[in-house]
């Protein structure tokens, strides 16, 4: 019997997050049970301590009632609040798992989710909490018998769309939309200047994103993490990285292509994820977050290859030609959200419920397919059991939404 769930919020923000929050809570308190709202991810429950450390009502958490579901489904933001806390943060093996030490904070947010009587946690947020997830359902597993337990399923959220067992992942088409319009404002300020943006969007480690901007807003190029093959990619110490010098030269034929037909501006789309797989010498002293990304937004990737294209185009042709960098993302992560989204989202969340309560499922993800039809994937399918890594699903080149992408781009000559 499920009386009290939790929800809790990880990462970065997506548009429909609400929607998500709000189905399931509403699913819960119709059928008589209580919910709780922790407040902020896991800040506050891995630090818990009943005697130094408590979870305070209206700080820490809060109980949802009526009010707080009136016109949410369709707001903007997260009305729980998010953060990149790590409870699982040591760990990075299965036996990291019998490690004390090591699974401490884990043991922190067990205790208080016990203490403050939730029976099921719904965890919502990107792989990073998926394997936080993941690590709560494994470490209860190593619990005495008569412990309690609180079952988990987790709803997959990231604006990347990068998820393995869903197709979409909540708030990708909002972000699309956004930026792709974000992206034809800058193609009409590039006719009128005759002129070059080079956009970075968000997508840590796939191209979905970009590609999706991309198509929406009538780039003239586009290249992802994918794309980082033939003359793009080169070896260091092993590993295949991003050729900034030819990414440069493969802008300045689209350039010259260009101007060959008349056409003196355009727009170009970079993943962000390119900023991972540059030479290490670019990414000397560049900061890393809790789960040990680099800090993407202080490389500055669209800036940084408009600065090196710009200066090729002037080496190879002895003219100048005005080429910028601009980052978009991060003014679609708390937009509006589509109809689309909030449909996605509130079936996510509804999900969420009947997974717990009519499927009596543990350690599960929420997902859809078709016609938003409900099914569930268990951990053990979407994390490797050796490594406890979450797997990521790249955007294949040579499918059909690449192909898309490269017949609507401009076909560039070399020079």
């Amino acid at each position: 019997m499920i009386k009290k769930a939790g929800i809790v919020f990880a990462g970065g923000p997506a548009p429909a997050a609400n929607s998500v929050i709000a189905a399931a809570t509403m699913a819960f308190r119709r059928n008589g049970r209580e919910v709780i709202g922790f407040l902020d991810g896991y800040s506050h429950l891995q630090h818990y301590a009943a005697d130094q450390h408590p979870l305070v009502a209206g700080e820490h958490y809060f109980v949802f009632q009526d009010q707080h579901l009136r016109g949410l489904r369709n707001s903007r933001g997260i009305l729980i609040g998010t953060a990149r806390a790590n409870p699982g943060k040591a760990v990075r093996s299965p036996a990291d798992l019998d490690d004390r030490a090591k699974t401490a904070p884990l043991a922190r947010v067990h205790q208080a989710l016990v203490d403050h009587e939730i029976d099921a946690l719904i965890s919502i947020g990107g792989d990073d909490t998926l394997k936080t997830a993941n690590y709560l359902y494994e470490y209860q597993k190593r619990l005495p018998a008569d412990a309690k337990r609180v079952r988990i399923v987790h709803v997959p959220k990231t604006i990347d769309n990068d998820y393995r067992g869903i197709d979409f992942t909540f708030g990708f088409f909002t972000a699309v939309d956004i930026m792709g319009k974000a992206l034809l404002n800058l193609r009409a300020d590039a006719m009128a200047t005759k002129s070059y943006f080079v956009v970075e969007t968000m997508g840590r480690k796939t191209g979905w994103l970009a590609y999706g901007v991309a198509i929406s807003g009538e780039a003239h190029m586009v290249v992802g993490v994918e794309d980082v093959e033939g003359d793009l990619a080169i070896q260091e110490d092993g590993q295949v990285r991003l050729s900034l010098d030819a990414l440069c030269d493969r802008i300045v034929d689209l350039i010259l292509t260009r101007e060959k037909r008349g056409k003196r501006y355009g727009t170009i789309v970079l993943a962000e994820g390119l900023a991972e797989v540059l030479p290490r010498e670019v990414l000397q002293g560049i900061p890393r977050d809790e789960h040990g990304h680099i800090s993407l937004g202080r490389v500055d990737i669209g800036k940084l290859v408009a600065q090196h294209a710009a200066r090729r185009f002037e080496e190879r042709t002895g003219k100048s030609k005005k080429i910028t960098g601009v980052q978009l993302g991060y003014e679609s992560r708390c937009a509006a959200p589509h109809a689309f989204d909030v449909m996605l989202g509130s079936q996510l969340g509804l999900g969420a419920y009947r997974a717990l309560v009519e499927e009596n499922l543990d350690g599960h993800m929420v997902s859809v397919s078709g016609q938003l039809d409900l099914h569930y994937v268990p951990f053990a399918e979407l994390v490797d059991a050796q490594t406890l890594e979450t797997g990521i699903r790249y955007l294949r080149t040579g499918s059909d939404f690449h192909r898309l992408a490269r017949q609507l781009e401009t076909r560039i000559q070399k020079f």
